[in-house]
């Protein structure tokens, strides 16, 4: 998965179920006070409800904050084990978490660096 500008995309995943009454203003001041991350940067930050069944995930464009909501039927999302803090996630995780899957069983291939040309 490709981000703005070509860069790859960064996710952070909050460990500690939030409020979901909280929207773009309520969880870009999470961001920013409680995790000390850049909430404009580009990243996506992803949150949990208590009942581990609903995801938000946060995302600036570059034009405004993007919010997403997600609540799964009939079942829950995998999450870590609750704690203070956040977690990267690779895209390919995050693209599992997101579709209920377990993406602790994902594993990207580290990119190795060829030390022969051709």
């Amino acid at each position: 998965m490709i981000g703005l500008d070509g860069q790859p995309l960064t996710i952070y995943l909050a460990t500690r179920p939030v409020d979901f009454r909280k929207g773009h203003d309520g969880l870009s001041s999470l961001v920013q006070e409680t995790f000390g991350r850049d909430p404009f940067s580009g990243a996506v930050f992803v949150f949990r409800s208590k009942r581990a069944d609903r995801i938000k995930f946060l995302v600036f464009d570059r034009t405004g904050l993007v919010l997403a909501h997600k609540r799964l039927e009939g079942g829950k999302f995998v999450w870590p084990g609750i704690r203070d803090g956040v977690m990267r996630l690779s895209p390919a995780q995050f693209a599992a978490l997101f579709e209920g899957l377990d993406w602790r069983l994902v594993r990207p291939e580290r990119a190795r660096r060829p030390e022969l040309a051709g």
